[in-house]
């Protein structure tokens, strides 16, 4: 894997037919039609993968699957996450005995209710740390109800060996960035952002060097990080501009579902079934998601035509 890892890290989707049983080769799909949509990591398992629909088995079998097609093509990023500290290591393990270049997981938690004091949360990531030799990314989002503070988050990058990736989505990711950037120096070896991208703007401004979007538009917002990484600002605020639309649209009126929708317009998946209790894109939705895919000549939306 390259060092450090930059650019855009997408979210697989993971297909099922449309009785809800997963689609083997429509994950195989997935995993290509991401490759030829030049993205520089792929992750796996991760909440827009729908990891909370699927079973133990499942997810297993997804893994072993996704690191066989890939076969180090690009770097596949494996999510652990779990409450139970020895089920974390335990699907670490597994990971990095598959092949995978790096793990991500978010901090323990079972709703809101249930959360570690940070001293609990430290041991559970050092338990991971010290199991495995590849990056951890700690994915610090409102989801967890966990609030991870700057000083936590720079201590853990500063004392745990595998703790060098962080991937900020909640509101005023910005300012948090920044301040995490300041306060780890050069144990953070990757600030990188979510949601999206609908605050990739600003979230580079503050020192992030790349994006873990979902797998609608990859090609599009790539672009954003490498002109801007490279100097040319002007030209990463044009092309982001350009991608709102679609941007906003998903993040607000679709969530996971879009990427979905139009892998399936495109021929890549045979079904956009999402498993109960998830509700399917409304027709209203998906006309316009779709559209505004055709504006913008979405590589997902004709792959497999």
């Amino acid at each position: 894997m390259p060092m450090p890892l930059t650019g855009i890290l997408p979210v697989a989707p993971t297909p099922f037919h449309a009785d809800g049983t997963v689609d083997d080769d429509g994950m195989r799909r997935v995993l290509d039609c991401l490759i030829d949509q030049g993205v520089d990591a792929i992750c796996i398992l991760a909440n827009y993968s729908e990891q909370f629909v699927l079973s133990d088995d499942e997810r297993a079998a997804l893994m072993r699957l996704s690191l066989d097609h890939v076969a180090g093509r690009v770097p596949v990023i494996v999510t652990i996450s779990h409450f139970a500290t020895q089920i974390a290591v335990a699907r670490a393990r597994d990971a990095q005995a598959l092949g995978a270049a790096m793990v991500m997981m978010m901090p323990p938690y079972h709703g809101v209710g249930i959360v570690p004091p940070e001293p609990l949360i430290f041991e559970h990531f050092k338990a991971v740390s010290d199991a495995i030799r590849i990056p951890i990314m700690v994915q610090d989002a409102p989801l967890s109800g966990c609030q991870l503070t700057v000083p936590f988050l720079a201590r853990m990058a500063r004392e745990l060996d595998q703790v060098s990736y962080f991937k900020l989505e909640m509101p005023f990711a910005a300012d948090k960035l920044a301040a995490l950037i300041a306060a780890g120096g050069a144990d953070i070896a990757g600030p990188f952002d979510g949601e999206e991208a609908a605050t990739l703007l600003a979230d580079l401004d503050a020192g992030c060097t790349g994006t873990m979007t979902s797998a609608l538009l990859p090609e599009h917002i790539r672009p954003i990080v490498t002109m801007y990484r490279s100097g040319d600002a002007g030209g990463a605020l044009d092309q982001w501009q350009r991608c709102l639309p679609l941007i906003n649209h998903e993040n607000r009126q679709c969530g996971l579902r879009a990427a979905k929708a139009v892998m399936q317009a495109g021929g890549v998946i045979r079904s956009d079934y999402v498993r109960h209790p998830l509700a399917p894109l409304s027709d209203r939705t998906r006309t316009r998601l779709l559209a505004l895919a055709t504006d913008l000549d979405l590589i997902a939306l004709r792959w497999g035509k």
